[in-house]
């Protein structure tokens, strides 16, 4: 990816969700990407409310709703184009919630969704448990999920790369999205079975000389990749870290103080899909800032 075409950011207006179309538009500002924003009032919701209420009342409150909604998207887009001289196009809705937002994500061809880590009512829903996978696998679209106040554009972008394809396209990613940052390349490595080599007795020198094989293996195929992505030598620092990745991706990220983590999805197989789903939604959980997750289906 070597530009952020179009933006699509999706609120259910709350406080945290505004974390999110304020990143949006931010990125938009930097990138000269178009913005939408979209409000979906879900349709479940809906429903709940008409159980509660006379038939005669639940429509008009459906209209009430929405409308109240469409006020409040309209006086958003005027507070985005004065701090940003961007121009939002926002739209409210009722329905699914994942089928209107893969609806207009498609419409503009988005190049990125972003989405707030917390919400009032949808957003919180999407951004746990198995929904975010779902998310994911139904836009095929690279998602940002927004967790601070953003002040200015990223300048400090963890990257966990496995040396695959996905990595180089996460990598292409993160560059259209933090142009001017810095960039930690981390990789996390371990001996193929260390824990079962200790059990059946292997001496810890040859366990810790296998480390340093592993160790060194991983620092070559590092630099090979920051050959092959092009990146300028003075905004790159590589990360080499034995343990798990989900736990080295959150701590190396607070340790460094940054304000982005870059992520592929990796993997062919069934196994490996499960455990990668794992890693990110523990990332997602517990990161200490914004998580960009890339898309697995175009690269």
């Amino acid at each position: 990816m070597n530009r952020i075409q179009s933006i699509l950011a999706a609120t259910d207006l709350s406080d945290n969700a505004g974390k999110a179309v304020e990143r949006a538009a931010l990125l938009a500002a930097e990138t000269g990407a178009r913005l939408a924003v979209t409000n979906i009032i879900s349709r479940g919701t809906l429903n709940a409310l008409h159980d509660l209420m006379a038939p005669d009342s639940s429509d008009e409150l459906e209209s009430t709703l929405l409308t109240e909604a469409i006020s409040q998207m309209q006086k958003m887009a005027e507070g985005i184009k004065e701090r940003h001289a961007v121009t939002a196009d926002v739209s409210v809705s009722a329905g699914s919630v994942l089928r209107q937002i893969d609806r207009y994500a498609s419409s503009i061809d988005a190049s990125l969704l972003v989405m707030g880590a917390h919400g009032g009512g949808f957003v919180r829903d999407l951004i746990l448990g198995s929904t975010t996978d779902r998310v994911l696998r139904k836009t095929g679209r690279p998602m940002l999920v927004v967790r601070k106040q953003p002040v200015e554009a990223y300048r400090r972008v963890l990257l966990p790369v496995d040396f695959s394809e996905r990595s180089i396209a996460a990598i292409k990613l993160a560059k259209a999205v933090a142009p001017s940052a810095e960039f930690f390349l981390l990789h996390s490595y371990e001996v193929p079975y260390e824990g079962q080599l200790r059990m059946a007795g292997v001496e810890e020198g040859k366990v810790e000389e296998l480390r340093r094989s592993a160790k060194q293996e991983s620092l070559k195929q590092l630099d090979a990749l920051v050959a092959q992505v092009d990146l300028p030598s003075s905004s790159v620092h590589k990360l080499l870290v034995h343990g798990q990745p989900a736990s080295a991706i959150v701590e190396q990220a607070a340790s460094h103080d940054c304000d982005l983590i870059a992520m592929g999805k990796q993997g062919l197989r069934m196994i490996e899909e499960l455990v990668l789903g794992s890693v990110t939604r523990q990332v997602l959980e517990q990161a200490p800032c914004d998580v960009l997750v890339s898309d697995r289906s175009k690269h």
